[in-house]
């Protein structure tokens, strides 16, 4: 199988230790390419320098909610001039991650609402696709999306959300990244959206280190983990794992342009 791991977090301290061999133990198992993101200010120069070892690592950089905080109004400006810098390179995919949490109730909903429609029009100006973060905000998100009507669309990260908020962001050209969340066996409803996902809309994440799949409770997730989520995803769509493969792959490559 070749598999694309289209959301990951591979600067994060938690791989400093193995990093490499890790990478390597994942293109060992099929994982090809992987995209990095960037989600603060702090973080964008050592999320680029990583990639720039790697040609077959990508990244994107934008101003994640859950660091609402951190983010100061001169950081938009940085992302404008870093997105300028880098525009055409063949690493540079998208913008993100970005979006809207409201999950965390102190995290100011204006002001998550006026990063993200910034970020939106930056992936707007620069024909990027936007990797977008949604936690029990998907009506504000798609009627954010509405108004934008990008270009290129983007990715759902972590898509949880019904068989309705699926269809509107399918209808909107956004693909939907499944990872180790819908893997647990206490997932029943997300369980029946995935039956009745159309793999045209489908790419495969891990969120690494995050979100875990059940098959590897309590470790840190990692792109080598991919294949065993495809797997288990597959499962639940009643479809072989070759063919998830095959379809996410094909769906992350014309997303990206790859």
């Amino acid at each position: 199988m070749e598999l694309i791991d289209t959301h990951t977090h591979l600067d994060f301290p938690d791989f400093d230790a193995d990093r490499q061999a890790l990478m390597s133990e994942s293109r060992a198992l099929g994982v090809r390419r992987m995209v990095v993101l960037g989600v603060y200010q702090g973080n964008w120069q050592r999320v680029w320098a990583l990639v720039q070892n790697d040609p077959d690592l990508h990244v994107a950089l934008g101003l994640h909610p859950v660091y609402l905080e951190d983010h100061r109004p001169e950081h938009l400006i940085e992302l404008g001039d870093w997105l300028t810098r880098l525009s055409g390179h063949r690493q540079l995919c998208a913008v993100g991650e970005i979006g809207l949490d409201y999950f965390i109730e102190t995290l100011d909903r204006e002001r998550q609402q006026a990063l993200f429609d910034a970020q939106l029009q930056m992936a707007v100006d620069f024909n990027l696709p936007a990797l977008i973060h949604v936690r029990r905000s998907h009506a504000a998100v798609i009627a954010t999306l509405k108004r934008f009507k990008l270009k290129r669309a983007g990715i759902i990260h972590a898509f949880a959300g019904s068989r309705e908020e699926a269809r509107e962001y399918i209808k909107l050209g956004f693909k939907l990244g499944l990872g180790g969340a819908a893997t647990w066996p206490q997932a029943l409803r997300m369980h029946r959206v995935l039956a009745e996902l159309p793999l045209e809309a489908v790419v495969l994440e891990t969120d690494a280190p995050d979100m875990a799949p059940a098959m590897f409770a309590g470790q840190r997730n990692s792109p080598a983990h991919l294949p065993a989520i495809c797997e288990a995803l597959a499962g639940i769509m009643g479809v072989a794992p070759q063919q998830l493969a095959a379809v996410s792959t094909a769906n992350a490559c014309e997303l990206f342009n790859w």
